[in-house]
């Protein structure tokens, strides 16, 4: 087992003002693939499992296994709402991308050589829809009337504080 950030780093890291800091450890993975593990870890609402594939036909070198999140942002139409542990902790009307960018203003996370770049924050999409808040011309009459069969938010965001991550290079 090996600790990818020492807790002297960790401490340092926190007095530059640092709030989300990652931590790692290092498992050989000969035996589990992306999948297995994330059926074994993960497999529960708010999670998620990101494979990366190159070129359409080869594996990228990482895949990323979301543990349930405790934290979610969604929002439909300008009805933006922040669960915490399946409970709604806000609901404001605004525009999505306006309170993700706020969302994100508390925290300051720090990069750790050795570890991906995404060691952690929000994950989900961005539905089709979206450009709405982008492009206001898109906002028409004819636009709001059109029906929503599967009723999905516009924007769905996990707030990912536990990974697993597989990198495909190392069998790590």
């Amino acid at each position: 087992m090996h600790m990818s950030t020492e807790f002297e780093s960790f401490c340092a890291l926190a007095q530059q003002g640092f709030n989300r800091i990652p931590v790692g450890r290092s498992l050989q993975a000969d035996l589990d693939t992306p999948l297995s593990a994330y059926l074994k870890l993960a497999a529960a609402p708010n999670s998620f499992l990101l494979e990366s594939v190159v070129g359409g036909e080869r594996f990228g070198r990482y895949s990323f296994i979301g543990l349930p999140a405790r934290t979610r942002i969604e929002a439909h139409d300008r009805s933006i709402r922040l669960m915490v542990d399946g409970h709604s902790a806000m609901q404001i009307e605004g525009d999505p991308l306006q309170f993700v960018e706020a969302y994100l203003s508390q925290f300051r996370a720090a990069r750790v050589d050795g570890l991906p770049r995404f060691a952690g924050g929000l994950a989900g999409y961005f539905g089709y829809d979206t450009i709405r808040y982008i492009e206001p011309r898109l906002n028409t009459p004819a636009a709001a009337k059109r029906p929503d069969p599967m009723g999905l938010p516009d924007v769905l965001l996990l707030l990912t504080e536990e990974l697993a991550v597989f990198d495909n290079l190392s069998a790590r």
